[in-house]
């Protein structure tokens, strides 16, 4: 799989599949959360509301159609907030993992992420970033490119440095 790095707005990247970095309550929300929300428009809230009622647990993810965004599909993880003591590490990987499995089954071939985590849930940016890389290099996926949308210097920096260690 190909990992690329980009600084542009994730609502703006034509691709199958924009990866969410979503509360567990699937209700919109800030950060890319909220922009993703914006740029797609109500119908994404809408079918998230009547097709997971409940939410679903951190770790996991769960999809839906993309509104008005450049994409087929939004795939919603919800990461856990390492600000509030979720810091076990697998449970981020567990959001990439999940996010790759669900992109199989819609038949999605590409991919276009944030930094899961690393916004407002406070994750450190270099760990999430080593996380992120050595989770789509090791997991058996037909997805061909992932792009990660990094807006922030610091969090742009920190995957330059994860995808360069294993070049």
């Amino acid at each position: 799989m190909e990992i690329v790095l980009s600084t542009a707005d994730i609502t703006t990247v034509p691709t199958d599949a924009i990866v969410n970095a979503a509360h567990h309550a699937l209700r919109g929300g800030g950060g890319v959360d909220g922009a993703i929300h914006r740029a797609g428009g109500p119908e994404i809230l809408a079918e998230l509301i009547e097709r997971y009622p409940d939410g679903t647990p951190t770790g996991t993810a769960v999809w839906t159609t993309a509104g008005a965004l450049p994409a087929s599909y939004v795939i919603h993880v919800v990461g856990p907030n390492y600000t509030a003591g979720q810091r076990d590490p697998a449970l981020l990987e567990s959001c990439y993992r999940n996010a790759l499995r669900i992109a199989d089954e819609l038949g999605c071939a590409t991919m276009t992420f944030p930094a899961v985590s690393a916004g407002i849930y406070g994750w450190p940016a270099q760990s999430a970033a080593d996380i992120a890389v050595q989770t789509l290099r090791r997991t058996a996926a037909k997805v061909s490119k992932a792009t990660f949308c990094l807006v922030e210097p610091r969090l742009y920096k920190a995957f330059r440095n994860a995808t360069a260690a294993g070049e």
